[in-house]
């Protein structure tokens, strides 16, 4: 497996800068499938979520090092279940790059290695053509459709799920 491109961690107050002049770069891109934390206060409940026991959020930094993106393992259950959400975003110009699926790919094998869990669920709005073919590449399932799923930009928006378990990304890993 080749080495990856980008570089994945938890976001620092320091970041805070860069993180919301690429929140602001990348409004048109973003729209209307995500809404980043776009103001300080925003961005520190975000960064504080991140360090919570239910909560694994990673800032993407490209190879320049700049802020490139977003990935976070949301609502993290233990015991039987073992499972998380995945939610991400890229920022502009890092968009269509590969950046975004070396990084997911990243917290997935943190998902499954590390963090213990058997099954990592993605929920993503069927017009979101770029985001379905990203996780699709990574080697998620489509498990149903979920009308007026989640509500983003105060509007109740469908979602398509997608799932991808441990066994299944190990064995990808194999071959």
């Amino acid at each position: 497996m080749s080495a990856s491109r980008t570089t994945l961690r938890a976001p620092t107050a320091r970041d805070r800068g860069a993180f919301l002049t690429a929140v602001r770069r990348s409004r048109r891109l973003h729209r209307p499938w995500v809404h980043p934390p776009a103001d300080a206060d925003a961005f520190a409940d975000w960064r504080r979520r991140c360090g919570g026991p239910d909560h694994a959020g990673f800032l993407v930094l490209a190879p320049d090092r700049e802020p490139a993106g977003v990935v976070n393992l949301n609502h993290i259950v233990r015991g039987a279940l073992r499972s998380a959400y995945l939610g991400f975003y890229a920022f502009e110009p890092y968009a269509g790059r590969g950046l975004m699926r070396d990084a997911i790919g990243q917290a997935v094998r943190s998902a499954f290695g590390p963090l213990g869990l058997h099954r990592v669920e993605a929920n993503v709005q069927p017009d979101n053509a770029a985001s379905l073919a990203l996780i699709r590449r990574l080697g998620f399932r489509r498990e149903g459709f979920s009308p007026r799923y989640l509500k983003i930009g105060g509007r109740w928006r469908d979602h398509e799920r997608w799932a991808l378990l441990a066994e299944d990304w190990k064995s990808r890993a194999r071959r």
